[in-house]
């Protein structure tokens, strides 16, 4: 199925590894021109060698200055402009209650919702402007279906998931789409670094499909949401998570 990308640019934020790197591999196969970034060079640089075409921009995503920053240097790189935003960042660190304090409850808000904010801020002018436009967020199922020991995470990206929600409502009448893409347990380093020993009883016992998610996959969903096809779609927030939220919305 062409998804009717070919020739269009895209950003897609902290993407040289795991998901991100997955979205940008999707839509590079569309016939994107892709910047894809990363806080590491080699790591960088590597991910850049396996998608042909790809520019890598060295960016750190994790606040509101650096998230700018990553736009307005994808921008340059592209030359005219950016297309389609694919909207993501690093996981703050997981616990629960007892395990922070206030603080740092401030810091996963910049890294999960101030830099989501930022990156909107810095390319809906031109989107507007062109009357098409492609933002999507990469966020967590745990939005919609919070799970324990990731109480960071759960309250910051639930704010930016507001956000993405209303910024939609008032992009719609432009061409711009603003979604979101909702990651269950997906089979990512970053996912055995956290579960390690225990993933295969967390996955037996929590996923309904009894099986990680591919990153492959999850970057065709995503490209999909980018795509012509989707333009009708605006607002939404969909769960790429094997049925792990059980919730009705």
């Amino acid at each position: 199925m062409d998804l009717g990308l070919a020739g269009r640019r895209a950003a897609v934020a902290a993407s040289s590894a795991g998901l991100g790197l997955a979205v940008a591999e999707a839509l590079a196969g569309e016939g994107c021109t892709v910047v894809i970034c990363g806080r590491d060079p080699d790591r960088l640089s590597r991910a850049a060698e396996g998608i042909p075409g790809t520019i890598p921009v060295l960016a750190d995503v994790s606040d509101a200055a650096g998230a700018e920053a990553f736009v307005r240097d994808a921008r340059d790189a592209l030359g005219e402009g950016i297309d389609i935003l694919v909207v993501n960042a690093g996981g703050p660190p997981d616990g629960g209650y007892e395990s922070f304090e206030p603080a740092d409850y401030l810091e996963a808000v910049h890294l999960n919702l101030m830099s989501v904010v930022a990156m909107c801020y810095a390319v809906t002018g031109e989107m507007r402007e062109r009357h098409w436009g492609r933002i999507l967020a990469i966020t967590s199922v745990t939005v919609r279906h919070p799970l324990p020991g990731l109480i960071l995470s759960n309250t910051a990206r639930a704010g930016a998931t507001a956000f993405l929600k209303t910024l939609a409502t008032e992009l719609a009448a432009d061409g711009v789409t603003v979604n979101s893409i909702q990651p269950g347990l997906h089979d990512t380093a970053r996912l055995h670094s956290v579960w390690g020993e225990d993933l295969p009883a967390v996955v037996a016992r929590r996923v309904p499909a009894r099986r990680l998610g591919d990153a492959g996959d999850f970057g065709r969903v995503a490209a999909l949401l980018c795509s012509e096809w989707a333009g009708y779609v605006t607002g939404v927030a969909v769960p790429v998570d094997g049925g792990l939220a059980q919730g009705l919305q």
